[in-house]
C-alpha cells in the first residue's frame, strides 16, 4: 500500500477528500463543509508541490480548516443572510395589528382571544367575550391585545 501511496502520491487523497466535502455540501447543504472542501483541495496542492510528509500535512490541513472556518465566520456576520419572510416562524409576530375577538373573559389581564380559526392566550386590558381587540405583539404564545380605537 505505501509502493502505491508512493507511486501516486499522497495529495490525490488530499484531493480526493476535498472533492467527497464539497459533494456532501451539495447534497446536504449547510454551507460549512465546502470551508473544509476548500482546506483539503489546498493542502493537496501543497503535497503535490512540496514534499513535506503526512504529519505535514495533516497539520497543514487543522490549521487551512480553522483560517477557512474563521474567515467564513466573518464574512457571514458582515453578510447576513436576509430571509424573505422573517416571520415565518413566528406565528404571533404575523398577527400584529390585526383584530381578534375574545373569546373567554379577560380579566385580571389574562384571557383567550380567537384570530381566524385558532384561539390564542392573550394578556391585555379588561374585556368581555365577543369584544373585538387588536393584536400589539407576542410573548411566546401569549398574544399582546388592546381595545380598538
Amino acid at each position: 500500500m505505501a509502493e502505491v501511496m508512493q507511486l501516486f502520491g499522497l495529495h490525490w487523497g488530499w484531493m480526493a477528500l476535498g472533492v467527497a466535502l464539497a459533494i456532501a455540501e451539495i447534497v446536504a447543504p449547510g454551507y460549512f463543509l465546502i470551508w473544509l472542501a476548500a482546506a483539503a483541495l489546498l493542502t493537496g496542492l501543497v503535497a503535490a508541490t512540496v514534499p513535506i510528509g503526512l504529519e505535514a500535512e495533516i497539520m497543514l490541513f487543522v490549521v487551512l480548516c480553522a483560517l477557512a472556518l474563521a474567515a467564513a465566520r466573518r464574512w457571514v456576520q458582515r453578510h447576513p443572510v436576509q430571509s424573505a419572510d422573517p416571520m415565518l416562524n413566528d406565528r404571533g409576530g404575523q398577527i400584529v395589528g390585526q383584530s381578534v375577538v375574545v373569546t373567554h373573559v379577560i380579566e385580571g389581564g389574562n384571557g383567550r382571544v380567537r384570530h381566524g380559526d385558532t384561539e390564542w392566550l392573550a394578556r391585555g386590558p379588561d374585556a368581555q367575550p365577543g369584544t373585538r381587540m387588536r393584536v400589539t405583539g407576542a410573548d411566546g404564545t401569549v398574544l399582546l391585545v388592546e381595545h380598538l380605537h
